[in-house]
């Protein structure tokens, strides 16, 4: 082990580099890296304060994608971990001190999504929403919504979206979309003015473009109901639309969406971002199942229906994928033309985690392998994918 005077030299050297290599050296680096770095020196410090560094690494970062998990053990405390494609390991996000803020002893707290330097926690027996701001270090409760107080449960993963300010990465919109009393209606928080604001989607009439989110109020066998709305038009109203699934292969398939567990399920439907993935399973005995067939559906260009995209290769499924498991979550991500998943699968509390891309223009699935990061045994409250973090 390096003593203390070892590392204190290894960093007065690292300062006598010219400052154009150090800024190179350290754009390299993740941002919990960054942050650590900080502590070295005055020297190191000066440098990543600087508006031009902060400019280009936040410009970098900005195509980083990222997918955090958030896992618990009983009695005690629980971890959020970071691991981006710029990376090969995972970082753990010191959050818990920050929670202990404003959550009481024995509270359960889930993990719901995340966004720049955003994340958003809920209280399942306050039925409260928490937002953390890991850079600033302030933890707000968001004011519930117009539906009133909600537990863990009435949050689906593929019907919300939190959005960050390109002009103030301190504030954030968090979007969600759910049938209120029978109307697909789109609810909204704005955290600058802390003020949420609800809208009845309108059924759409016309194509829906590429500057459209997609956030799914229902998702059945055959049938989903999706509201689409324009983010980055303040004045957007939501359109609905309700596009048909034209099952392919055995009608008497058993179906889960989101989440599959036991013998019990021979198809999982993950939903994300205006995609669909089916995940198609055979059994091994009367617990375990392994992975036979993956596909990617896409909404039609008039949103009346899903279309067949890709299938994965066999040869990605058979040699790094089709391993046994007990049970399966999975989530979906679409930014710049690329659909990311995670699928995580469980058996006897051990975890894996399979990240799978598609490149649509290229017609290229990827898989990325991730190092293990510890979860045997624990609870999986909460997984998602968020773009890259920034330095403010």
């Amino acid at each position: 082990m390096e003593s203390h005077r070892d590392l204190a030299t290894k960093a007065i050297s690292f300062c006598l580099l010219p400052s154009e290599l150090i800024q190179y050296i350290i754009l390299q680096l993740a941002l919990p890296e960054i942050i650590q770095l900080k502590l070295v020196n005055k020297s190191i410090f000066s440098i990543i304060s600087d508006q031009n560094f902060v400019r280009n690494y936040n410009h970098q970062s900005s195509s980083a994608t990222w997918l955090f998990l958030y896992k618990k053990r009983w009695r005690r405390e629980a971890i959020l971990y970071g691991f981006t494609d710029c990376s090969n390991r995972w970082f753990n996000i010191f959050i818990a001190d920050l929670l202990k803020q404003v959550v009481p002893p024995g509270e359960d707290v889930y993990f719901l999504t995340a966004n720049a330097n955003i994340f958003l926690f809920a209280l399942n027996n306050r039925q409260e929403v928490m937002s953390v701001d890991i850079m600033t270090r302030m933890v707000k409760k968001i004011p519930p919504s117009p539906l009133g107080p909600r537990g863990t449960s009435s949050w689906r993963r593929s019907g919300m979206k939190l959005l960050s300010c390109p002009y103030n990465s301190e504030h954030f919109r968090f979007l969600f979309a759910e049938l209120h009393e029978s109307h697909p209606t789109l609810f909204e928080y704005n955290s600058k003015v802390e003020r949420w604001q609800f809208t009845q989607a309108i059924e759409a009439t016309q194509e829906l473009g590429d500057d459209f989110i997609f956030l799914s109020a229902s998702n059945g066998r055959n049938r989903s109901v999706i509201i689409g709305v324009r983010p980055d038009q303040s004045n957007s109203i939501p359109v609905v639309i309700r596009p048909t699934f034209i099952t392919r292969g055995n009608e008497e398939d058993r179906l889960a969406i989101g989440f599959s567990w036991g013998n019990a399920i021979d198809i999982l439907h993950v939903y994300g971002d205006g995609n669909i993935m089916t995940i198609k399973s055979d059994k091994v005995n009367k617990t375990v199942r392994k992975i036979k067939r993956i596909e990617l559906w896409g909404l039609s260009t008039n949103g009346r229906y899903w279309e067949f995209i890709s299938m994965a290769p066999n040869e990605l499924i058979v040699d790094k994928i089709s391993k046994p498991y007990g049970a399966m979550i999975g989530c979906m991500q679409k930014t710049q033309g690329i659909t990311r998943a995670i699928l995580m699968t469980n058996l006897e509390g051990t975890w894996e985690t399979i990240w799978l891309s598609y490149n649509k223009r290229d017609d290229y699935w990827a898989w990325l392998s991730l190092p293990d990061c510890n979860m045997k045994g624990s609870n999986l409250a909460g997984v998602t994918f968020s773009s890259g973090l920034t330095l403010t």
